[in-house]
């Protein structure tokens, strides 16, 4: 069976391309798929999307009126087309890559910030300031609090980790000492 990610990918492709062609703009569509994943990230949302008793209408309308927001005729035609494509429980994922082509589009990226310690927002900015200078990217710091990493941080950015946790330069002396 093929990744999931590379299942969801043409799906966030094309309704990335929709959503710039739309005059809505990129941030409406952003946060609509966000509804719509977290929508389909429930676990009873899940198990009734399964059911095989459900035709095709009856999914796209049930999963449209769970949803809040007033679903433009774009964004319906999508739901239909996974639905039909039996591809609906894909959202979550379809979210994340749409997320990431909206990130790339802006020139953005998120950063996942790990830290031992809370973080306080001067901080934060400081190493945000850092960071965006070593990627050439405006970052989007998203912060955490690992009390395992025992000092330091832990930066993600995309596919990229910076690991200056005191857990990681043990784990390196470990490693170090046993070869």
């Amino acid at each position: 069976m093929a990744e999931l990610s590379t299942v969801a990918r043409p799906y966030a492709e094309a309704l990335f391309a929709a959503a710039c062609d739309d005059k809505a703009g990129l941030q409406a569509w952003a946060d609509l798929v966000s509804e719509l994943s977290q929508v389909a990230s429930n676990p009873d949302v899940r198990e009734a999307m399964a059911d095989p008793r459900l035709g095709d209408t009856q999914r796209v309308e049930l999963f449209s009126g769970l949803v809040k927001a007033e679903l433009p005729q774009a964004a319906r035609n999508f739901i239909a087309l996974l639905v039909e494509n039996d591809r609906l429980l894909l959202l979550p994922e379809i979210a994340t890559q749409f997320v990431a082509l909206r990130n790339r589009h802006d020139g953005t990226a998120q950063a996942e910030i790990t830290s031992a310690f809370e973080l306080s927002d001067a901080q934060v900015q400081e190493l945000v300031a850092g960071l965006e200078k070593k990627f050439g990217l405006k970052l989007k710091p998203v912060v955490t609090v690992d009390q395992s990493l025992i000092g330091g941080v832990r930066v993600a950015v995309g596919d990229q980790v910076l690991d200056t946790s005191v857990q990681a330069q043990l784990a390196r002396m470990r490693d170090t000492l046993a070869a």
